[in-house]
């Protein structure tokens, strides 16, 4: 039978790159007006896919809108291809509500013009994440389109099922050699005929499971090839036993899976995570390019999801206006930052430039947001005649105790805090300086006859506050009661003294290793939080080592300054490392060390806390080279536990059969005899080929990475580079990645990746070497049972998302906060949304994306590994309607109402479920 080649003209357009994105809008002003035109004046032009990401069109219209109407015409006929996508996503960096998010927003965006592909079109995503098919599933979406991830020791062909982490399955198809080959398409007419043979009738044709092959024409930024009818009008002519036709997308599509039916073909499968390098490179490693980049991430897009939205919603809740436009504003910032050469860093310096501003807006937008949101249910609540009030906010849907820390403004003298209740509250100031004049000089008497409180003196505090049981989503107000004082105070620790808490007794070893016991069990897990330094000949795209390389170890070096203090709800450790090493690698080649790189780790340990919390800051002057901290388990583990987008995932500590399949074919290449390895496929001779890269062990992960032998475990949750590798002979070291640094965009032949450069070999990227101070958080815990025993995933999106504390006085209403009328509040001092009843994980809780919907919309899955996680939401006031929703927020089923309760069926591996509710 021939075959039917569907060329789908397109092109690839990254948003920004080894380029800015000014400078690319500039010339998708020039490319896609010169598309518009070939779509209007020559029908057998059919169609042209527009990269699968609507940022592309308010780019266009932005600057061109008197297009919008041709466009609109265009997108109707089926012309030009549109969505699903706002932007080209990352799909391992970003969260699963940022990847959420990026596609239901694209889909709304792209139905204000016309209708959308829906299709997961993800063609240079750095593999593919293993929730993906339920995402895809729950937009409406049952068919996906990538590049990289699955090598042909996993599927012979290019059409399979893939079947996601919890179950869910999507056809798809693969473009083994990427979306850019038709963009090479000689015209000479022998050189065609060679060419169609060797790029799609002999490498691709034989690989598609019907006479349907799929054919991309374009490449990066490609304008558009006017002639392409012409060509394939003469490749007809010369090549008739096949067919060759200007098609699309979900033309393709729609012809292969009725061919798949037709014919009875039954389909190969593929499942879970997808990041296998054999055929194309996935950059393991990409996920710490620009350390400093990537820590912002993790904090703006955890706050937006864990504080901001959450908090909006609940003052939504009380009355108050939620803030859409300010909302989209700010997704659309971290879309844009998302795409998958801008999140992985692999750009230039002028590029990341503009991905720390679209950071530092998006952060603005958020805190101030949250700002007014906290001052406007902390002034609404009545409280009488309090000198100033402290709310804490709570964020998510179970009550929580907790010491919040905050730098704030507060009287000098004695106080007291007190509760509802009038009971003391504990506090402790751990910093404090006189701004007396400052902050006074800002105050702003809007009613100079009102009776002012303003204090004789002025301080600005870092303060630690200790909250008892704030209600579920909701909030409690403290009121500060002037000459008293229920301060804790900061006392100075011996050398050998230790912090500690109800859960741990941890004390700092001559090396400045941590020494950690368990107080429940006596198990002491020592020699944790070690520093570990080595070189970095790599690029933007991937960490490699040098081939010879030099470690340093902080507990190899001289013993650091230790200061030790304590409260009675906070201790901490500040623990001052002076690593020397390597200035240079021709330095650590040679086994130099000249360079000093200061360290210093701030431990901290909060009354009531299972996580101890860690901050490290160092100022960094050496280039090439990488940080990472260890934390040992001390047991041996062949696996790992991480969470991915929605869910857990089961790591081999080691990729065995990857790793064998990759040095048999070093091997090979180089003449030498293969070991017959036992973890080798049986076909791995027929599939033998160069890898693109090796299937080393280092790994993504969302909130946590843990070991367990069953009985206890070690857990650690980054809040910054979430990037990490097990090591140790016996697999029992957690080495998590705090930065690296390199020089350029892309180098050739790395140890890590043999061969070409990736990106741009000849950009140096002198930022990237970050030559600066930096701060990085994390904190790490140890647990009894399994992870999903010791409450790991549940531990981790608390930390992710702790108590938000808002302190009002009307002497600082003015130039430091923005003036504002002053509210007689009539609210009470403590009130809750709702509270979830289970095991469940809240991803969001936000106001309806349509502005007519009263209610509130909550997203749930399951954290465990193993077993069910149930959920009932428990609400104020009785519930008027509840039903389960997709993602695009439309009614999918009903739910379990009783009174004020909603409970939802049992939630399997990896589940989520989205419910809207009115009470």
């Amino acid at each position: 039978m021939g075959k039917t080649i569907h060329v789908v003209p397109h092109s690839h357009w990254d948003r920004e790159w080894y380029f800015t994105t000014s400078r690319s809008k500039v010339y998708l002003m020039r490319d896609l007006a010169d598309v518009l035109d070939v779509l209007e004046t020559k029908p057998a032009f059919k169609t042209w896919m527009l990269d699968g990401q609507a940022s592309l069109l308010d780019d266009y219209l932005a600057w061109r809108p008197q297009d919008e109407g041709r466009i609109r015409k265009l997108v109707a006929d089926g012309r030009l291809i549109i969505g699903p996508w706002y932007t080209q996503t990352d799909q391992m960096i970003i969260s699963g509500e940022s990847i959420v998010r990026n596609l239901t927003y694209g889909m709304r965006r792209c139905e204000e013009i016309g209708p959308y592909m829906n299709v997961g079109y993800m063609p240079d995503s750095f593999g593919q994440a293993g929730n993906m098919p339920q995402i895809y599933r729950e937009a409406g979406i049952d068919t996906t389109l990538f590049w990289r991830g699955v090598s042909n020791d996993m599927a012979d062909n290019l059409n399979y099922t893939w079947r996601g982490d919890d179950g869910s399955t999507v056809f798809a198809t693969q473009m083994p050699t990427g979306y850019y080959i038709g963009g090479n398409m000689p015209e000479d007419q022998q050189e065609n005929d060679a060419w169609w043979h060797q790029q799609v009738l002999d490498k691709l044709a034989p690989r598609h499971v019907t006479e349907n092959v799929y054919f991309p024409c374009g490449f990066d930024q490609a304008p558009v090839r006017a002639n392409l009818p012409e060509l394939l009008e003469q490749r007809n002519a010369y090549d008739p036993e096949n067919t060759y036709c200007m098609s699309s997308l979900p033309e393709y599509l729609e012809a292969t899976r009725a061919a798949i039916e037709r014919d009875g073909i039954e389909l190969e499968e593929v499942s879970g995570e997808l990041l296998n390098a054999k055929h194309m490179r996935i950059h393991r490693s990409i996920w710490s390019s620009r350390s400093d980049l990537k820590a912002l991430n993790t904090e703006i897009q955890n706050y937006v999801v864990n504080v901001l939205e959450p908090l909006l919603t609940l003052s939504r809740s009380l009355g108050n206006d939620y803030p859409r436009g300010a909302v989209d504003t700010i997704w659309k910032l971290l879309f844009e930052n998302a795409a998958h050469d801008s999140i992985g860093s692999c750009i230039a310096d002028a590029v990341n430039e503009d991905v720390y501003l679209r950071y530092k807006q998006a952060r603005d937008i958020a805190t101030s947001l949250v700002e007014l949101h906290g001052r406007m249910i902390a002034t609404s609540v009545d409280s009488g005649d309090a000198p100033m009030t402290f709310t804490v906010f709570n964020t998510l849907p179970q009550a929580r105790s907790g010491v919040v820390i905050k730098k704030m403004y507060i009287p000098g003298g004695d106080f007291s805090i007190v509760d509802e209740a009038g009971e003391p509250v504990a506090y402790t100031v751990l910093k404090s300086r006189d701004l007396t004049d400052y902050v006074l000089s800002q105050t702003i008497r809007l009613d100079p006859s009102a009776n002012l409180y303003i204090p004789d003196q002025v301080l600005e505090v870092t303060i630690a506050i200790e909250a008892h049981q704030v209600p579920a989503l909701g909030y409690a107000q403290y009121r500060m009661v002037l000459d008293e004082s229920t301060a804790s105070d900061m006392v100075a620790l011996e050398r050998d003294a230790a912090l500690e808490n109800e859960f741990y007794r941890v004390s700092i070893n001559a090396d400045g290793s941590l020494r950690v016991e368990e107080k429940a069990t006596g198990y002491v897990y020592d020699n944790q939080a070690i520093l570990e330094e080595n070189g970095d000949d790599g690029d933007s795209f991937n960490y490699s080592p040098p081939r010879q390389d030099l470690v340093v170890r902080s507990c190899d070096g001289p013993a650091p300054q230790v200061q030790l203090a304590a409260s009675d709800i906070y201790a901490t450790a500040t623990i001052v490392h002076t690593m020397t090493v390597p200035a240079t690698l021709e330095e650590r080649a040679q086994g130099v060390c000249s360079a000093q790189l200061p360290v210093t780790l701030t431990v901290g340990l909060r009354r009531g806390s299972r996580a101890i919390d860690v901050e490290l800051h160092v100022d960094n002057t050496v280039g090439s080279h990488r940080l990472c901290i260890l934390f040992d388990a001390q047991m041996a583990t062949s696996v790992n536990y991480a969470d991915q987008q929605f869910g857990a995932i089961c790591r081999d500590n080691v990729h065995q059969q990857d790793m064998a399949l990759y040095n048999a074919s070093l091997a090979a290449a180089e003449g030498n005899d293969v070991d017959e390895d036992s973890s080798l496929p049986a076909n791995w001779r027929q599939n033998m080929e160069t890898w693109q890269e090796p299937s080393i062990s280092i790994e993504p992960t969302q909130s946590y990475v843990a070991l367990s032998n069953g009985e206890r475990g070690l857990a650690v949750l980054p809040l910054g580079v979430r990037e990490y590798e097990v090591v140790g002979d016996q697999g029992n070291q957690i080495r998590l990645t705090v930065f690296r640094t390199y020089g350029f965009m892309g180098r050739e032949n790395l140890l890590y990746r043999p061969g070409r450069a990736s990106g741009e070999r000849t950009m140096e990227t002198p930022d990237a070497q970050l030559i600066k101070p930096m701060t990085y958080k994390l904190g790490f815990c140890t647990f009894a049972g399994s992870v999903d025993q010791g409450g790991v995933a549940q531990l981790a999106r608390s930390y992710d998302g702790e108590l938000e504390l808002y302190e009002y006085a009307e002497f600082l209403n003015g130039r430091l906060i923005f003036s504002e009328p002053r509210v007689y509040g009539d609210k009470p001092a403590t009130a809750s949304l709702f509270e979830l009843e289970g095991t469940a994980i809240v991803s969001a809780v936000k106001a309806p994306d349509d502005p007519e919907l009263p209610g509130v919309v909550v997203r749930l899955f399951c954290g465990f590994n193993q077993g069910d996680a149930t959920a009932t939401l428990r609400f104020a006031k009785p519930v008027k309607l509840a039903y389960l929703c997709n993602l695009r927020e439309q009614r999918s089923g009903d739910v379990e109402i009783s009174g004020c309760e909603v409970t939802l069926k049992p939630l399997g591996h990896c589940k989520f479920v989205t419910v809207y509710i009115e009470a």
